[in-house]
């Protein structure tokens, strides 16, 4: 799963890599957590005739999926991940598969290598980045939920398939990666069905990212300087996992 991930780019930075994308200034966030705002890409209303920029605009969501039959959000997990796998079948996901894609741009993400109780090891943590720096495009799922008084929360959750074998040894699973030339595809909700855009939702190739071993000080959602992608030394190298985890996806924070 991805639980922690990172965006420190500039805006003049996201702008170009979405092709004009309509978008304010924003400070760096080198933590961002569940339940957190998180900054989406979406497909916009339409330009006037005759630009060659991209139809896209971003806005703000809550970083946790609540699907818009859920009556009561205090009784259903926060979805921060959906598994690529099922998301077109599952009904937590399925309308959004189908109505709502967007792209949540990041600069990294966060993981941890969690040995097995009997090894008596800590968990170690990681920052895993494009190895050749730069942002990138996680496929990533929108709903709005709305309550009995009328009131509306937009919510969004990270796509999730199997990890390549660069990622695997820390992590079972790892973000879905949208490529720059798929961005209009993925986006395209009124002419892509969810089964024209399924072949995006795979590992992105071995060598995409580095993985960097970093202080555990990214456990708490208060630490938010660059401090905490300051890499730190790990004495005994990552061995690859012998089981995959169950349930991917679903935390709990009411």
């Amino acid at each position: 799963m991805c639980g922690r991930f990172a965006l420190t780019s500039s805006s003049a930075d996201l702008r170009e890599f979405f092709s004009g994308l309509d978008l304010d200034d924003f400070p760096a966030r080198y933590n961002i957590a569940p339940t957190q705002p998180i900054l989406v890409v979406i497909s916009g209303e339409g330009r006037e005739q005759g630009s060659n920029l991209a139809d896209r605009r971003a806005v703000l969501v809550r970083w946790g999926l609540t699907p818009a039959w859920v009556k009561d959000p205090r009784d259903f997990p926060l979805l921060i991940n959906a598994r690529s796998e099922t998301s077109i079948g599952k009904a937590s996901f399925r309308a959004a598969m189908r109505h709502r894609r967007v792209l949540i741009p990041a600069s990294g993400f966060y993981e941890w290598h969690r040995p097995s109780k009997e090894s008596g090891e800590p968990p170690q943590a990681y920052w895993i980045r494009p190895r050749q720096g730069g942002i990138v495009a996680f496929a990533g799922l929108m709903e709005t939920w709305s309550s009995a008084d009328g009131s509306e929360v937009d919510t969004g959750a990270i796509l999730t398939t199997s990890a390549n074998s660069g990622i695997s040894a820390i992590h079972d699973r790892m973000p879905v990666i949208i490529k720059p030339e798929d961005f209009s595809r993925w986006l395209d909700c009124k002419t892509q069905e969810p089964r024209e855009v399924v072949d995006l939702l795979r590992p992105v190739q071995e060598d995409f990212f580095e993985a960097i071993p970093v202080s555990d000080k990214v456990n708490k959602v208060a630490n938010m300087g660059p401090d905490l992608q300051h890499p730190v030394v790990v004495e005994k190298p990552l061995k690859a996992p012998e089981k995959q985890r169950p349930g991917d996806g679903q935390l709990s924070f009411f």
